[in-house]
């Protein structure tokens, strides 16, 4: 996987950025034990460095889209190929490698209570095994990038919930992958929240990495135009 380099400049994360993963689906169709689909015999390309928005009623399975590409489901049949690796084939450490190259944004946050946001933001580093200089060279800058700098050391219960997002946000790309995927991340927010969350997501883009987003707001997929993938009756379907 290609990379630019490594940041010296707190103020900017631009460098840090790995290039963008590159995701394809052949022919997938994803099947449960009572014979209902959600995935029907789809292909798909997203490219490196591209913004996608990924619309459709709930229960479509714009959530299992997702969760093809960091090998939490399965495909009942075809292949999920994430940076030209078959997802289906990975196990144990190459999955848990390809995994630390997603960032995931979560609807409902995902924070720890008993956590300050520094803490929430860190410990997945701390758990790979990142040093304490590493760790503390990537916070200052991720904390800048989703405006949280002064709120390092407030516990989630002491922030507003598109504060809470962003917590999450700055979660998954601490250790800057290339794939950021965020499932409905504006959900529970009110559209200035949602704005914002949206503009954070377009800043990483235009650093090179890959966005991925799910939404069911129409409003705020007609403001950004960017392509969106429609997921309905099993089937994808693309617009530019």
């Amino acid at each position: 996987m290609s990379t630019v380099n490594i940041i010296k400049d707190p103020d900017s994360q631009k460098e840090d950025i790995p290039v963008g993963s590159r995701v394809e689906l052949r022919s997938v169709t994803k099947a449960y034990a009572n014979n209902s689909y959600t995935l029907l015999n789809v292909s798909l390309n997203i490219k490196k460095g591209e913004f996608v928005f990924v619309t459709g009623s709930s229960g479509s399975g714009k959530s299992t889209f997702l969760k093809l590409l960091y090998g939490q489901e399965l495909p009942t049949q075809g292949e999920v190929i994430v940076d030209d690796l078959n997802v289906e084939k990975l196990r144990g450490d190459r999955l848990s490698l390809l995994r630390r190259r997603i960032g995931i944004v979560f609807q409902d946050y995902k924070l720890i209570p008993q956590r300050t946001v520094a803490e929430n933001i860190t410990f997945v580093l701390q758990a790979q095994g990142y040093t304490r200089k590493e760790i503390q060279r990537r916070l200052e800058p991720t904390l800048k990038l989703v405006g949280l700098l002064s709120k390092a050391d407030r516990f989630p219960d002491q922030l507003s919930g598109g504060e809470q997002q962003r917590v999450s946000i700055a979660r998954a790309i601490i250790a800057t992958p290339p794939l950021i995927l965020a499932d409905e991340p504006t959900g529970n927010l009110d559209p200035d929240n949602s704005w914002q969350v949206i503009q954070i997501l377009q800043k990483l883009n235009s650093f090179g990495a890959t966005v991925i987003v799910t939404t069911h707001d129409e409003q705020l997929v007609r403001k950004c135009n960017h392509p969106v993938i429609q997921v309905k009756n099993g089937k994808l379907s693309r617009s530019y």
